[in-house]
């Protein structure tokens, strides 16, 4: 099992191959991935980076994703600890951190400050690494 965030499943929809690639992983990430994820993609669709048919092709295969939502019972208050021990501002990175912590499994980013603030508390992993 890995948690992916919102910035490898970004490039993974955009990708020929979509979110299959992928499904052999067995994936996992927190509710907030898909908005992340869909915002993301709507911001370099409104900066003319991508057309809109494209980019309604890369939301139908997020809908479809081979990913398993999980939300733990204590996942926002573990967020909220790993936010305030690593002195982030927002949350939001946290939940993935924490998703792996309580997990026991990597997490999967293509995010390099996540990644060197993280990795000194669970495994973070890369793209190129899996």
């Amino acid at each position: 099992m890995m948690v992916i965030d919102a910035s490898v499943t970004l490039d993974a929809m955009l990708s020929p191959g979509g979110l299959d690639a992928l499904a052999h992983l067995d994936l996992v990430s927190p509710p907030l991935m898909w908005s992340e994820a869909t915002s993301a993609l709507r911001e370099v669709t409104w900066r003319g980076l991508l057309g809109r048919e494209a980019a309604l092709v890369g939301l139908e295969r997020l809908a479809n994703a081979p990913i398993e939502v999980r939300s733990p019972g204590t996942l926002h208050r573990e967020a909220w600890s790993l936010a305030e021990e690593l002195r982030w501002a927002k949350t939001y990175d946290a939940e993935y951190v924490a998703l792996a912590r309580l997990s026991g499994c990597p997490l999967l980013t293509r995010d390099a400050r996540l990644k060197r603030t993280a990795e000194r508390l669970i495994r973070v992993i890369g793209p190129t690494e899996i």
